[in-house]
């Protein structure tokens, strides 16, 4: 089933749109409540039962607790109100979690019993933009079919209750405690003492939990983008512009840096010399370091088709498994769960510990990394070592409309021209895939092409959050993956895409 209104991770747009406003937010709400109270019946109704339908008498009898979390922009408070007016429509029980990280908000659902979760966040975004996530009952992200359901659910209006209604609402602040102490337990007590570690929580929803959960291990935290005002988060700052974290670590001396983006479900690294390390990076050091310990589950890592090829060389030197998903990483969740994988994650460092959480969490990444550094002794310039990437070269270019790319001539030929360059030989060279609808050398449902090859890739894609195409090229040189980028940004061009 098609979808509207959902993206690669949720609904997300400038404030005050068609798609982020109070008014929309609560359809949304209603929409997602009634789904989750059909999913609900469904998983307790007895497996013989030839009903298929739940009465408005059957689901009544199950509570539908909402938990709602946001990250620091002003636009959150607003828009919160439409999502509490859309849970009471629909007879829900809407619990406020306050400013908190995307990973505890899925955390504290699955461990408090709550039918639904809901974050109001636009990630790595500006301020100016904002959105909304939901979580099922298990802390996972929803399916394409899952998102397709809801939209079809979608009421054409609904009441919005006075405020004074609104702010009875119940409020829980347990849960970043919870997040805070659960994630302390990962390490052993004070066993990061004598460390300096700089932290750039981006002026967002981790501002309350990394920097607390490392001293609690005995670290000197040096902070950067740690003074939320409702209107900072991401500006300059965090996983999309890590460059003053790379240089408060060179300043202050810190063993490494640790960059999340607003809602903290990213984190990437750098090294101490103020060298950043990407998604890819820290997945192959991870994942290698637990084929050592023979520790890394089915001996499998699960990464996007954006990754580097050099993740796979190093994976199946070391005798481990890759399997690739199209970009997105609810889809690298749902590839884990049906391989009992529990690592994966993207480039841009949505990474999953699926032993640990459901959802991608930066902090988890952090301290799984932190941890491989402790017990090795290796300073983390010398562990990136692992990875040798293919050169790569990226771009994303705005376009008017995301117009079929099958019906681009001029860019077609040129993706042609390049797959014939590189030798088409897709699995040897990117692995397998985790299913055969998202394989590389095929045209995916939501536009993007990519083929893995023995001597370079090309892929374009539509991004799944913005009016955007994205170009990503590798190859054996750097001069070949600039001339191809040029080549297919220049064919977008002159099919009158950009």
């Amino acid at each position: 089933m098609s979808r509207l209104y959902f993206g690669t991770d949720g609904v997300r747009g400038p404030v005050g749109g068609a798609l982020v406003n109070p008014s929309f937010f609560a359809r949304l709400s209603v929409a997602a409540c009634e789904w989750a109270k059909r999913t609900k019946c469904a998983a307790q109704r007895e497996p013989a039962s030839p009903r298929h339908d739940a009465s408005a008498a059957e689901e009544s009898r199950f509570p539908l607790r909402v938990l709602i979390g946001r990250d620091t922009r002003a636009s959150g408070l607003e828009l919160e109100q439409g999502v509490v007016a859309g849970i009471l429509a629909a007879g829900g029980d809407p619990v406020l979690l306050g400013v908190l990280p995307t990973p505890a908000v899925a955390r504290a659902v699955k461990t408090s019993g709550a039918a639904l979760g809901v974050v109001i966040t636009a990630s790595h975004n500006p301020a100016s933009d904002n959105g909304i996530k939901f979580f099922t009952a298990l802390g996972t992200k929803l399916t394409d079919a899952d998102e397709a359901e809801i939209e079809a659910l979608l009421p054409e209006s609904v009441p919005m209750p006075e405020p004074v209604e609104v702010a009875e609402v119940a409020t829980d602040t347990s849960a970043l405690e919870g997040y805070v102490t659960g994630h302390t337990a990962l390490l052993p007590p004070q066993s990061l003492a004598g460390w300096r570690i700089a932290v750039d929580t981006a002026n967002g929803a981790t501002v309350g939990a990394t920097p607390a959960v490392l001293r609690a291990l005995g670290a000197e935290v040096v902070g950067l983008g740690d003074a939320p005002d409702g209107h900072n988060i991401n500006a300059g700052l965090g996983s999309e512009h890590p460059e003053q974290l790379a240089a408060l670590v060179c300043e202050s001396g810190a063993r490494l840096g640790v960059v999340h983006d607003g809602d903290g479900d990213r984190c990437i690294l750098v090294d101490e010399f103020g060298a950043v390390l990407d998604g890819d990076e820290i997945l192959t050091l991870l994942a290698l370091d637990a084929l050592r310990r023979s520790a890394l589950a089915q001996r499998t890592l699960v990464i996007t088709v954006q990754s580097n090829l050099g993740v796979d060389v190093a994976l199946g030197a070391a005798g481990g498994r890759v399997l690739r998903t199209n970009v997105g990483d609810r889809y690298v969740s749902e590839c884990m769960r049906a391989e009992a994988a529990m690592l994966g994650g993207e480039s841009s460092g949505h990474i999953i510990c699926a032993d640990v959480s459901p959802t991608g969490d930066g902090l988890v990444t952090a301290l799984r990394v932190i941890d491989v550094m402790r017990r090795t002794g290796e300073p983390l310039s010398s562990l990136r070592k692992a990875l040798k990437k293919f050169p790569q070269k990226t771009s994303a270019l705005s376009v008017r409309e995301r117009r079929d790319l099958a019906g681009c001539p001029q860019l077609q030929a040129a993706i042609q021209k390049w797959e014939s360059r590189f030798g088409r030989n897709g699995d040897a060279a990117a692995g397998p895939v985790c299913d055969r609808d998202n394989a590389p050398n095929k045209t995916a449902a939501d536009g993007s092409r990519d083929c893995g090859l023995a001597v370079g890739r090309v892929m374009v894609r539509y991004s799944g959050t913005e009016l955007k195409l994205r170009f990503l090229v590798e190859a054996a040189d750097e001069a070949t993956a600039s001339e191809a980028l040029s080549a297919l940004e220049a064919a977008a061009s002159a099919d009158g895409l950009l």
